[in-house]
């Protein structure tokens, strides 16, 4: 059972509770804590925002935390949820009091995230082309092979300026040690960095003179570098970008229409374009207008009705073979899903020893490979110690935590493993790090990730900050928007 203290000592009782909002009696547990060392002392990148935040009334701290969820509201910032049987919008809940990374490990770690995209980028070409790592045997052909997300129409591609994961988002942890972990890879249609530049915005408003006298680096010229990279690829000087979206009932299409706009380019669904003369043409009150490069949001096998799901209603006939002819950029290239598998990234530390002979300057969480027999056989035995996952799965779905599961749900789960152990891993349950949420009147530990977002065009540049993602239900683990977590803004400092 973990101990429980408070920063002072002891517990002061709710009738001398003080007006002013104080982290006096926050509670530590054994958890890596962001903003207080283990001796309860606040860690330096956090002493200007406690001195502010303690000259505010309890009060003032609760209106300014309604102030920002209802300018989240009245901007439309929100995401639909479809597991509940029908969909259903809601605000992506925010906490207001921010997450500080210091410089020195914030600049470490965009070190070992460049390293990896370059390899997760050589990795990808390779698979689609000369296939040197499959034949070496470092990872094996009938994982890729099996691999729902490998596309055999993808093989001999070379995408424009041989770049495949343009946007990238990838899931750090922080365990109980303190050090980064990657806990996953998103480099299909990444999700919520428009809830990153929102997050800014409402801080601006919320803290002011704090944000401005700590140094932080900024976040709002995201968009700009976004379209920097995406006229990058392009074949043509000028290019006319535009942003592919599933349409209206999309959980993401906010950020849709919110990038789009930030970029000053046409948002479009597919009936706005269409393939003609070799071209993908979009329509315009002038008539047909060439299409240069596409910031694509939806899934591969939805892209080309031709070439991949001909069910698809949402995709663009004819476009992946324009695409194949470099007559038009697509971001992300089609086939990048692979490296999403779950089951290949517990093989990104060997991708990257592979392609630049050096060691991964951030970790993986331990994996176990269900397809392989002595992992499986661990798994099977310990499940109720473990997180087990779905290869392709992602928001929190296909998802079993062990300590929190019943007994039930283990064996439902030993008998999926047992049927298609290829489609599952698991890895130990970290106590993810916690930062102080505002609770009520009051500040509790609440359990986090991170996605920082990085862009490779002419070179590859990592957004200073990403969206902290927050588990608001007390004691959970899981922090997806769709499974009741939230978001916090992310200061990374100068």
């Amino acid at each position: 059972m973990k101990q429980k203290q408070t920063l002072n000592g002891q517990t002061q009782s709710q009738s001398t509770e003080p007006q002013t909002f104080t982290f006096s009696d926050y509670q530590t547990e054994n958890f890596f804590d962001e903003m207080f060392s283990p001796d309860g002392q606040v860690r330096p990148g956090y002493r200007a925002f406690r001195q502010r935040v303690e000259q505010l009334r309890r009060t003032e701290m609760i209106s300014r935390q309604q102030a920002a969820e209802r300018t989240l509201m009245s901007m439309g910032i929100t995401f639909n949820v479809y597991s509940e049987g029908e969909g259903t919008e809601r605000i992506m809940p925010i906490d207001i009091i921010p997450r500080i990374i210091e410089s020195a490990e914030w600049d470490q770690m965009e070190q070992g995230l460049i390293q990896r995209i370059k390899a997760l980028n050589l990795f990808i070409h390779d698979l689609y082309n000369e296939q040197r790592i499959l034949n070496d045997g470092v990872v094996p052909r009938e994982l890729i092979e099996s691999s729902k997300c490998f596309l055999e129409p993808c093989l001999g591609l070379r995408p424009p300026k041989d770049i495949w994961c343009h946007i990238t988002g990838t899931d750090l942890i922080r365990g109980d040690d303190g050090e980064f972990m990657v806990l996953e890879d998103n480099l299909r249609c990444p999700s919520g960095v428009s809830y990153m530049l929102e997050n800014r915005e409402l801080t601006k408003q919320t803290f002011p003179e704090v944000l401005a006298q700590t140094g932080v680096r900024p976040v709002s010229d995201y968009p700009t570098r976004l379209l920097q990279m995406l006229q990058h690829i392009a074949d043509r000087p000028n290019p006319t970008v535009v942003v592919l979206t599933p349409g209206i009932y999309n959980s993401a299409y906010f950020e849709h229409s919110y990038l789009a706009q930030q970029m000053g380019v046409e948002l479009v669904d597919a009936r706005d374009l269409v393939v003609s003369g070799g071209y993908v043409k979009m329509r315009t009150t002038k008539g047909f207008q060439i299409v240069d490069v596409i910031y694509r949001r939806i899934d591969d096998t939805f892209l080309d009705p031709k070439t991949f799901n001909p069910d698809s209603l949402i995709g663009v006939p004819g476009i992946f073979e324009v695409f194949k002819k470099g007559r038009v950029a697509l971001a992300n290239a089609p086939g990048t899903g692979v490296a999403d598998d779950k089951v290949v990234y517990a093989y990104v530390p060997r991708i990257i020893e592979y392609y630049l002979g050096e060691k991964p300057l951030i970790q993986n969480v331990r994996t176990y490979i269900c397809g392989e027999d002595d992992d499986r056989q661990y798994v099977l035995d310990n499940i109720a110690d473990l997180v087990v996952k779905e290869a392709n799965e992602a928001g929190g779905y296909g998802m079993l935590i062990g300590p929190k599961a019943t007994k039930k749900e283990h064996d439902a789960f030993r008998k999926k493993i047992a049927a298609n152990p290829r489609n599952y891993i698991a890895q130990p349950t970290i106590s993810l790090s916690r930062v102080p949420c505002l609770i009520d009147d009051h500040a509790e530990g609440r359990h986090v990730d991170l996605r920082p977002y990085i862009l490779y065009g002419e070179q590859i540049n990592v957004i200073p900050g990403g969206l902290t993602r927050v588990a608001l239900r007390k004691g959970s683990l899981v922090v997806n928007s769709s499974q009741g977590g939230g978001g916090k803004d992310t200061w990374v400092l100068y």
